[in-house]
Parts: C-alpha cells; structure tokens; sequence
C-alpha cells in the first residue's frame, strides 16, 4: 500500500502516483511516500523511478535489520525500530521503519502499521506547514514520534520489575522464574535495538551527512539525548533483574539447605533407632540371651565394625572427611 503526499505552493495534498518529474534536480515539489507491506510493484518503484541502491532496496524489503545509517549515492538511507506493545500478555514487539532521505522526498517502507507514521500523515493532511519544512523536518518529527513511544514501555518494565520484586520477597508462594526470565528477554530486547539506534540518531546529530541542515542537528540531538536516558535506564532494569534472579535463586537454596537441615536432624535421630531394631530383629541369639549360636552376634558385629571402619577409611582418602 502506498500513500503519496505532495507540497506545493502553500499547500498539501494528496497523489495517486509518483511523477517522475517531482524527482528532477529542481523541483519545487516536496514529497512524501509512505509504503507499508511493499509488494513487487514498490519494489519497482523504489528501485526504478527512485533509483534507489540495490542493497538500499534490498534491506528496505527485509523483515528485520539493526538499526544503521548508511549514505548511498547521495541518499541517506536509515533504519530504526517502533515499538508496539502485546495485547495479550506484557512485553512489546519492535518493527522495521526504513528512511530514505532525498533533497526533496521522504520515503518511509514499513512491513507493520506504525502508530507514528498514521499521525504524521493526519497532522500533514491538516497542516500544510510540516510538509513545508521539508524532508528533513518531517524526518525528525516521525523519528521523534518513535522514540516517545519507547518511554510508555520502558514504563511498563520498571512496573513489571517492582512487581516481581514484591513477589520475590514477599510471602506469596508462586514460582517467578518463568516472569523473571521472560523480562530479563525483554530488557535485552530493548537494550539490542536502543543501542545501535542511538548511535544512528549520533550521527545525525553530529552533521556528518549534508542532507541534515545544522539548525535540525540540534533536534536530533535532543532525540539523541532521549535515547541515552533510555539506554540507561534499560542497562539498569537488566541490572536489577539479575540481582533479583541471584537473590530469588539463592533464596531458593536457603530454603533447601533448611529443609535438607530438617531431614538431616530427622534422619539421626532414626538412626539408632534403626540400628536398634534391626539388631534385635536378627534370627541369632544375643548375648543377653544365652543359647548354643549366641558367637554369631559377634561375628556380626565385628563385620559391622570392620565395614564401618573400612566405609571411613575410603570417605578419608576421597577428601570426603
């Protein structure tokens, strides 16, 4: 599906196709084309009417990249990540937003519908203004967008952290493991894709790249400083999570070195008891007891006393003692 978006004049407005002509050294149209879920047809169109680079082309129509910045034949090619959060259970999904960057066009191919795409678009269809900044503008307006929508979610995880916790050290008998461990895939998840999109949001605020004017350097400098709070602060939920899966597991052996401890005073105290009845249990006559095989309890207990002994001796050499 594609959505043409047209600047001209003062005003904005929208387009079928794409002219060739709006392309041209020139041209005082700026534009807009937005493509979700391309197909062979904008394939074509990116690779033939915009002329785009093979490899360009190629990873805008991949399911999943990094995020990067590339410049390819004086086009500024960007890869970021939206962020959308699961219905059915906590955590989020990171999607695909392919930019490429022209003197006087945006091209924006995703495969999934982007909350912050659909909102520029309505907010452009109303004002003719966001258009009129330019390419560039409209960039750092959708790229702020995105990143906004990180912080809710962010949000999200420090809740589900400070649940965990209380159910850690709380009372409430339910095995966290499976919650602790799906968060702790959750804030690496985040941390993979917030790392790598930082440092493409750096280079857009440090003007390496001519397509950036200076006065829009400091606005990505300002997403660029957003991106380093959240990188910070996902470095420390991970922290906190694997402080909380050591304390859960050492907890965890706490309790089943006291319920070995237990079972251990349990088993001591039967032990005599044990060695008692199996004694006076045997079908031989016991000294107490005088009859003509009363010698085979000694023999017994002298082959007692010798295992004994030789079960001690091995223990010894084996460091076991």
């Amino acid at each position: 599906m594609i959505a043409v978006l047209v600047h001209r004049d003062g005003e904005t407005r929208e387009a079928e196709v794409v002219d060739p002509a709006w392309l041209r050294p020139g041209a005082r149209e700026i534009l807009w084309v937005d493509i979700e879920a391309p197909g062979a047809s904008e394939q074509r169109l990116l690779s033939e009417t915009f002329q785009f680079h093979e490899l360009a082309v190629e990873d805008a129509l991949a399911e999943l990249h990094h995020p990067k910045v590339e410049s390819y034949d004086g086009v500024l090619y960007l890869i970021l990540h939206g962020i959308q959060a699961k219905k059915r259970r906590g955590g989020f999904e990171t999607h695909d937003v392919d930019f490429f960057l022209g003197p006087n066009y945006l091209v924006s191919v995703h495969q999934h519908p982007s909350r912050s795409i659909q909102a520029e678009r309505d907010i452009c269809g109303r004002h003719a203004s966001v258009l009129a900044e330019g390419p560039a503008g409209l960039l750092h307006r959708i790229v702020d967008r995105l990143v906004e929508h990180y912080l809710p979610e962010v949000d999200g995880l420090e809740d589900r952290v400070e649940r965990l916790e209380a159910l850690v050290f709380g009372s409430v008998r339910r095995n966290p493991l499976r919650d602790l461990l799906g968060l702790k895939a959750d804030i690496a998840s985040l941390r993979r894709v917030v790392l790598p999109e930082r440092d493409a949001i750096g280079r857009l605020a440090r003007r390496e790249f001519p397509h950036i004017p200076d006065a829009l350097s400091y606005r990505f400098r300002d997403v660029y400083d957003q991106l380093v709070r959240l990188t910070d602060e996902a470095v420390s939920l991970q922290d906190r999570v694997t402080g909380l899966l050591d304390a859960y597991l050492s907890m965890q052996s706490n309790r089943l070195n006291s319920v070995m401890k237990v079972l251990t005073v349990i088993a001591t105290i039967f032990m005599p008891l044990t060695v008692l009845t199996g004694i006076y249990g045997m079908n031989v006559h016991l000294p107490l007891f005088p009859g003509p095989a009363a010698s085979q309890f000694w023999w017994i207990l002298g082959m007692m006393t010798a295992l004994s002994g030789l079960m001690l001796w091995v223990f010894r050499r084996m460091d076991w003692l």
